[in-house]
């Protein structure tokens, strides 16, 4: 058995494979973090994430939730208010993030120098 726990990462259905093709979409990682600092409303994400619609915030913030990484919360007021948090779950994902932001720093350049020695790397047959 390799190092993932009782699953096998492998298999298609397997929880760790799951959680990791939830965190590699392209905005997964970057509303956690956007969410690290404590609760924040919808309009505060947007200014804070640079690129992203409020389409695909709302469909992130949404897959999110479903999978207990955060939580909305709406207040009874008026206007109405409506903030996000991470969970309990969420938050244990950003040390990870910490130091996966602290390794695209450190290496965003040689990445980029690659692409540009190399536009067409060779695809591997599968």
């Amino acid at each position: 058995m390799s190092g993932f726990g009782s699953g096998d990462p492998f298999l298609a259905d397997c929880p760790a494979r799951l959680a990791v093709e939830l965190i590699a979409d392209k905005w997964t990682v970057v509303v956690l973090y956007g969410l690290s600092k404590g609760p924040v409303r919808h309009g505060e994400l947007i200014e804070l994430i640079g690129g992203i619609s409020r389409k695909m915030l709302t469909q992130t913030l949404r897959r999110l939730e479903a999978h207990g990484l955060a939580r909305r919360h709406a207040y009874a007021e008026a206007p109405p208010r409506v903030e996000y948090e991470l969970t309990q779950l969420g938050a244990t994902l950003i040390d990870p993030i910490h130091v996966l932001t602290e390794w695209a720093v450190a290496n965003g350049d040689a990445v980029l120098d690659a692409l540009d020695a190399d536009p067409e790397p060779v695809a591997h047959s599968g």
